[in-house]
């Protein structure tokens, strides 16, 4: 049975071995809440490029919403060095696209793994036309979120691109909490649903459930 791999720890101990070197990084980031924590940690270490790469979300509305918290959190949040954030417009088709035969999968489930690769694969790209030393997503960091899975995805992507996947599992070391922390203190807006318009209806059911709960015991 292979052993299962603590991708946090290996991440700790490719930080050792850096030195004083800064590799240019390619982090694919999925909102500004999970950004926080992860370029809290990374930045000291690494010369972070962000690429808001996220055609799932939907409507577009909330993609730009989601956006321009990202944007005020690089403005405010006190970081070692400058992150750019690499421009991306919203491609909301090739989500669209890409879930056609998996509209009824369930969260977590094939749809949420082609979503990964999709993204991931966008970032892996990136970080070959932009020169990177590594690239990797800040969703390990949500405990909804398959870490091995990414992991896997993205160490695939690196052999592909010929860029190397940096390994991480950012939930652990208490970065969700940490995450949750520093969402409280700059007010950022914390989605309560993914971001695809199935996970939306999944997050709309439930409230309906709780409302009809309630609206039962009163």
């Amino acid at each position: 049975m292979e052993k299962k791999r603590n991708y946090s720890r290996e991440l700790e101990g490719l930080i050792a071995g850096l030195g004083d070197t800064a590799p240019k990084l390619l982090l694919h980031a999925c909102c500004a809440p999970c950004s926080s924590a992860v370029l809290e940690y990374l930045a000291p270490h690494f010369r972070v490029y962000l690429l808001y790469y996220n055609p799932n979300i939907a409507p577009q509305e909330e993609y730009e919403k989601r956006l321009n918290e990202l944007r005020r959190l690089l403005r405010e949040l006190p970081l070692p060095r400058p992150v750019e954030l690499l421009p991306c417009e919203y491609r909301g088709e090739e989500f669209a696209q890409m879930a056609q035969g998996l509209e009824a999968e369930p969260e977590g489930g094939a749809r949420c793994m082609a979503c990964y690769r999709l993204r991931l694969r966008e970032a892996a790209l990136a970080a070959r036309d932009h020169g990177m030393d590594y690239f990797t997503t800040t969703l390990s960091i949500s405990p909804l979120k398959n870490a091995g899975a990414l992991n896997r995805i993205g160490e695939e992507l690196a052999a592909e691109f010929g860029v190397r996947h940096l390994p991480a599992d950012f939930k652990k070391r208490e970065g969700y909490k940490r995450s949750i922390l520093l969402s409280r203190q700059y007010g950022l807006y914390r989605q309560d649903y993914c971001g695809c318009v199935y996970s939306k209806v999944q997050r709309d059911r439930r409230r309906e459930e709780r409302n009809e709960e309630i609206a039962s015991d009163s």
